[in-house]
Formats: structure tokens, sequence, C-alpha cells
């Protein structure tokens, strides 16, 4: 049976506040929580299934009314995992000449923060850089969107103006998304580089544009012109491709 403290320790993990304090998150389902498992400490591990229970170390059966108070979904899943936050071993955020990074700016839904994880995941992208007001990558709307990417993508969040004019200082190429600029299909690529994505609401802020170096647009191939842009997740996917592909083949 689980406690009352538990309880309440698990319903605060809804705010960031606490999962700093506390040093945790939650994930929910069992591909999701089991995947998770693999890479991170886990702090607790529920689950409804006495299958999965008798198979899985740690993990206490509960019944399904108690999987409800703990579950932040509409229909709980048969597994809920707690985990620590890993801890970066450098506290200092270097840009990487030879790496692709990806950058947001302003990025505040946790969905599409959830599903850019994922994006990096699947193109290969180490670290997601982002700009303190991006929402937090742990939230638990964004932990089930990223479908355990977030487990192999490192995301850092710093001063985004600072971090550009350290790349910048080191010659690393940085590219922007913007509503104008150069043809992403046109413009030279460098697989080495940092690519700034912006808000949807607001795009890439003035303090961080004044770092990049060259502007990208994604052209719009709509014979009406009537979409006025993309979603920020979808830009990305096509970003990430684009460079992929592009240098891949140089």
């Amino acid at each position: 049976m689980i406690s009352k403290s538990t309880i309440s320790l698990i319903a605060s993990l809804a705010y960031k506040k606490y999962r700093d304090e506390r040093g945790l998150f939650v994930a929910e389902g069992l591909k999701l929580a089991s995947e998770l498992r693999a890479r991170l400490k886990p702090y607790a591990v529920f689950t409804t299934d006495a299958s999965i229970a008798a198979g899985v170390s740690q993990a206490e059966l509960i019944a399904e009314e108690e999987m409800k108070k703990i579950s932040f979904l509409k229909t709980p899943s048969p597994m809920l995992g707690v985990f620590h936050i890993p801890r970066s071993a450098s506290p200092t955020l270097t840009p990487q000449p030879n790496a692709l990074t990806l950058a947001l700016d302003g990025v505040q839904d946790p969905g599409n923060l959830g599903a850019i994880i994922r994006l990096c995941g699947w193109f290969g992208v180490d670290t997601l850089v982002c700009s303190p007001d991006v929402a937090d990558c742990y939230n638990p709307k964004v932990v089930q969107a990223s479908m355990g990417a977030i487990a192999h993508v490192a995301v850092r969040y710093t001063s985004l103006p600072a971090f550009l004019q350290a790349a910048q200082a080191k010659g690393i190429p940085v590219y922007g998304t913007f509503l104008e600029g150069e043809n992403i299909y046109h413009a030279p690529l460098s697989a080495g580089c940092i690519v700034v994505m912006g808000s949807e609401g607001k795009g890439i802020s003035p303090e961080a544009a004044q770092h990049i170096s060259q502007r990208l647009h994604i052209p719009s191939f709509s014979p009406t012109g009537s979409v006025e842009s993309l979603n920020v997740t979808t830009a990305s996917a096509i970003v990430c491709s684009e460079f992929r592909r592009r240098t891949s083949l140089s």
C-alpha cells in the first residue's frame, strides 16, 4: 500500500520548484519507465500489474485506485516511475565545434519541447541548449512527449546570447531560422554548428539574433500562401533532417 507521504511527494513533482528541490521527476508508461530504468537511477517504481512487479526489481505492486492518485494521466498506465534527475558532470556548457547542436529560444509549450527532444534523439543531436524561459524538460508532459529520448539527450539551460557569443569566438557557425532568410535548401550548411529555433509567437529574441551568422528560411510551397508559419516542432524536424542529409553526403 502506497503511503500518504509518497502520494504527496509524487503530486508535488508536477511543479518545477519541487522537482528542483527534490531532484526527482515522474515518467509513466511501461515502455517509457522501463527505458528510463535502463539509463537513469530510479527512486521508486509502482505498478498495478503483478507480473511486472515480479519481473522488475524495486517495483512495488499497488492497486489501480492508488495508481489513479499518483498518475498525471487521464487514463493511468500500469507503470509509473520516479527517477533522479541526472546531474551534469560539467557545470560549464561549452560549444562543441564538431557537433550539430540545436538551441531553443523561448519555446514554452511542453508538448513541443518533448517532441523536439525526441527529434534530437532520432537525428543524433546529443545536446539541446535552451534559454532559461524554455519549458522545464522534466515537466511530466515533456517527459511523456519525449518518448524516452530524455534519457539520451542532454538538455542544458543557459543564457543563449552568451552561449552563442562563445560559439562565435570559437569560429563555430551559428544558424537561425527566420521568416526571412536564405532558402535552407540552397544555403551552404556546416556539419559542426549551432542552429537556433525561436518560439512560434515571438521567434528568436533580438539578443540572441545578434549572434547569428546566417539566417535560414524554410520556404512554403503553398500556391495560395494561406499557411502563415510552421509549428516549431515541424520546423525543427525539417532543419535537422536537411542538415543531416546535406552534411552526411558532403
